[in-house]
């Protein structure tokens, strides 16, 4: 099954897909900014809520300090 089919996420998942590490998955679900939902003791992230999540990231603006 391909990313584009998964209903939901777990948190590797999640972390592996947007290239983030697992805390700061965790300090973005505890801000409020990322909602989790719980199934026994997984974590699990709907696609929508990651989408949106990510859609909702900073725009990155030029002249900002990024390196190339």
């Amino acid at each position: 099954m391909s990313d584009d089919e998964i209903g939901a996420f777990t948190i590797d998942e999640h972390c592996r897909r947007y290239r983030i590490c697992r805390e700061t998955a965790y300090r973005e679900i505890r801000a409020g900014r990322l909602p989790a939902r719980k199934l026994g003791r997984k974590t699990l992230i709907l696609r929508a809520d990651a989408e949106s999540w990510a859609a909702g990231l900073p725009e990155l603006r030029s002249g900002s300090g990024v390196r190339e």
